[in-house]
């Protein structure tokens, strides 16, 4: 099942969040998630890794648990695989978040229908299986194609037309 396309306002106000946490950044550098992560830092965004099984990720503290980040953040990108986004989502929730991008380069990435629905039934902005890259000022190569690709596909973000 294909996720609904968010309107781009959704984007841009996830983005525009300074602090967010990473859920589910890799401890090896060279892993997509750390070089994204470290991107967003580049940018000058305060980034906060979580993951349950390290306690620092490039150089920094690493959080068990997103309810555990103190203060906490109001915006959190899942870099997890599915099968535990249900569980990952409702930690978010607890922990007060409001807007939660799921990852999705290839195959379901961080999306779960069933979390998406959760997220939209409880207020929270979701992005369901975009990549951020795509969305990232200036980013070239591969992210400018992937973006083109799906502006000519129909599947790139619009702005909602004001009603």
């Amino acid at each position: 099942m294909t996720p609904p396309t968010p309107p781009l306002e959704t984007i841009e106000e996830f983005l525009a969040q300074k602090r967010l946490a990473m859920i589910g950044v890799s401890r090896n550098p060279k892993d997509f998630s750390a070089v994204l992560f470290e991107e967003f830092r580049k940018r000058g965004y305060e980034m906060v890794a979580v993951n349950p099984n390290a306690t620092e990720v490039l150089g920094q503290r690493c959080f068990t648990r997103i309810q555990d980040v103190q203060p906490p953040v109001e915006a959190a990108l899942l870099m997890t695989a599915s099968k535990v986004t249900d569980s990952v989502v409702s930690d978010c929730a607890q922990a007060g978040i409001r807007r939660i991008w799921m990852y999705r380069a290839g195959g379901t990435g961080a999306v779960s229908p069933s979390a998406v629905a959760f997220c939209q039934e409880h207020g929270i902005q979701v992005i369901p299986g975009q990549c951020p890259f795509m969305f990232l000022p200036g980013a070239g190569g591969v992210h400018k194609f992937h973006g083109f690709i799906r502006k000519i596909t129909g599947r790139y973000p619009k702005h909602q037309k004001a009603a």
